[in-house]
């Protein structure tokens, strides 16, 4: 750990995009060197199926993580969350030739949006049966699980998926703007209208559990989706919604179920800019950096012994790389706005926030007691058994049947590294006493997801662009 050894964040950064792009179609990437981005797409495993029993056109969206179902709740905050890296690192990506990439693989999770939403008051939420999907252990070419479909409306509404759904569609919106103008207000469009229905019919969605739970509730994917449509129009109706309807709340944590902290670090910004009537939001902002700082007299995230950032066990890295990003985001507008955060008495500035946010991933990619890479494919001692199911069964004819109660043997139960290297993809990583088991059965440590990955993005774009040594 005390070596001059250098974490190399632009080959770990390429190596993460080459994760997206091979779950884009399929196959393998073309250039060798889209790398980061495919990473998130073999995980986001772009999805070729479409409902067996339905008439809608559900082709396309990506699965969640290791299993062959699209749950819309973590699919729109992986795109959400991938716009806001290519607004916010927009020059970043551009120089290292991922820009373009980035791009494909959200406008490959607003497609499926837009045909998922296409009828008002109406979207569809879910393709596949989780239950059966877990009974059998293939990849999706010769899966043969019912395609499930689930929908919110009316009558049964789930306002913390629609929110998210126009959330990712509002951020999107900026992403096209320059280069695709009717297709950005395409998606604005279908933002709008999806926010007014999450408004309109309020009610939390269980339809995704026990799998996308929504224990938070749907108060702070209302404010996330109204802080992204203020952003993308500046229109005062969403500026009067955050201020005045819509509820907020100090938190520790950034993921897929909470927003909060997102949302209050986009409003900081505007709080920077002139719209006083904000300052609470500042504040609120400064109290997740308080909670995650370790020499914070606010902390209260628990640090392992080696320094990451542990909240809860599944999927842990998922909070390592969420707080990472939006570490490195607010010190972003720190540094323009010549800002600090205020923790008690004591005083952090945007290159104390950017330290944390680079030690968090240092610590993914190699720099920690076991140095071991969480990154498959990269550095030292990386994942061979990530629990994912496109990557450990091995290619074979589409048509072949596959016997569900053996496949568990032939390709979960073994201790034989994957077939099919899942290059890029960051797993769930160690518990919070850095112990980590490299096993397909360990799913809590080996198995990737797309929000995991989808936050990482950002912030290895800008480590990459400073080519800083650990």
């Amino acid at each position: 750990m005390k070596s001059d050894r250098r974490i190399g964040s632009e080959k770990a950064m390429n190596r993460h995009m080459n994760f997206y792009n091979k779950f884009r179609a399929l196959r393998p990437p073309v250039n060798p060197t889209e790398e980061l981005i495919s990473a998130v797409k073999q995980l986001m495993l772009r999805s070729l199926d479409t409902p067996r029993s339905s008439q809608v056109d559900l082709v396309g969206g990506y699965y969640d993580a290791g299993d062959n179902v699209k749950f819309g709740l973590p699919m729109a905050f992986t795109v959400t969350t991938l716009a806001w890296a290519a607004i916010a690192y927009h020059s970043q990506l551009q120089t290292a030739g991922e820009l373009e990439n980035v791009q494909s693989a959200i406008k490959w999770g607003t497609d499926y949006f837009l045909k998922a939403s296409s009828k008002r008051n109406r979207l569809y939420v879910q393709v596949g049966d989780p239950v059966k999907d877990h009974e059998c252990w293939t990849r999706p070419e010769n899966m043969k699980t019912p395609r499930t479909v689930l929908m919110i409306d009316q009558n049964n509404p789930g306002t913390e998926i629609a929110a998210e759904t126009s959330a990712a569609l509002a951020a999107a919106s900026v992403v096209f703007r320059g280069t695709n103008r009717s297709y950005s207000r395409q998606l604005l469009n279908r933002a709008k209208l999806l926010f007014q229905f999450s408004k309109s019919h309020k009610g939390t969605y269980d339809g995704e559990c026990p799998f996308y739970c929504s224990f938070s509730g749907y108060h702070d994917e209302l404010l996330w989706a109204a802080t992204w449509l203020y952003r993308a129009t500046r229109r005062p109706i969403y500026m009067e919604f955050i201020q005045e309807e819509a509820t907020t709340a100090t938190v520790a944590e950034f993921s897929w179920d909470l927003k909060y902290a997102g949302a209050q670090i986009l409003l900081s910004k505007f709080y920077f800019e002139g719209e006083k009537d904000l300052e609470n939001f500042k504040q609120q902002a400064d109290g997740f950096v308080c909670s995650n700082l370790p020499h914070s007299p606010h902390h209260q995230v628990h640090m392992s012994p080696g320094g990451l950032l542990h909240l809860r066990d599944g999927a842990n890295s998922q909070y390592v790389t969420g707080a990472a990003f939006l570490f490195s985001a607010y010190s972003d507008y720190l540094a323009k706005y010549k800002q600090t955060v205020s923790c008690g008495n004591k005083q952090f500035n945007s290159a104390d926030l950017m330290a944390f946010a680079k030690q968090q991933m240092d610590y993914l990619l190699g720099k920690n007691p076991r140095g071991k890479s969480y990154m498959v494919g990269f550095g030292n001692k990386p994942p061979t058994r990530a629990h994912h199911r496109g990557a450990s069964v091995p290619k074979m004819p589409p048509d072949k049947a596959v016997d569900c109660s053996m496949s568990f043997v032939y390709w979960y139960n073994t201790e034989k590294p994957n077939p099919n290297e899942l290059t890029g993809a960051i797993v769930g990583g160690p518990d919070k006493y850095d112990n980590f088991e490299d096993r397909r059965s360990s799913s809590s440590m080996t198995e990737p997801t797309t929000y995991t990955n989808s936050l990482a993005v950002g912030v290895l774009a800008k480590l990459a662009k400073h080519h800083t040594p650990s």
